[in-house]
């Protein structure tokens, strides 16, 4: 790999088996790079019927939000703990796609590291993956992590 550099690493995480991959692999180049690594949740937007309303609203709830936080932080002290010393954790709420791209745009990086599932099943069968959908819009290599390490 002579000639690349990592200098800014940002890894997607969502506490699923794959993103969990992800943050290994992200862990082992920002070590072997002597990278910034930040590690970002985004707590989801969730749809809720309002029987009064003809739409359906949508908010990030508080629950979700303590949940996405604590998978950032636990992300935050197992990179500290693998001895990297220049790691941020962000949680953001809303949208996944369009917060992801949002923060490469707003924060530019020099890889982008993202499981290949999350843990919106259902929902990436209906409105298609979110990998995928950041990999098109973001303008930075992306490195999508296919399967999760072995138990």
């Amino acid at each position: 790999m002579t000639g690349v550099s990592f200098a800014r690493i940002t890894v997607a995480v969502d506490g699923s088996a794959y993103a969990t991959h992800a943050l290994e692999i992200a862990l082992e180049l920002a070590k072997k790079f002597s990278s910034e690594l930040i590690i970002v949740a985004v707590a989801p937007l969730t749809a809720y019927v309002a029987t009064s309303e003809p739409w359906i609203p949508t908010e990030v709830l508080e629950g979700e939000v303590k949940h996405y936080r604590g998978i950032v932080d636990k992300s935050v002290e197992r990179a500290q703990a693998a001895g990297l010393t220049s790691v941020t954790g962000i949680c953001l709420e809303g949208h996944i796609t369009e917060e992801l791209v949002d923060f490469v745009e707003k924060h530019p990086v020099d890889l982008l590291i993202m499981g290949s599932r999350g843990l919106s099943t259902t929902k990436r069968l209906l409105l298609g993956s979110t990998s995928d959908e950041v990999l098109h819009h973001v303008k930075c290599p992306v490195l999508i992590v296919r399967t999760p390490s072995a138990p």
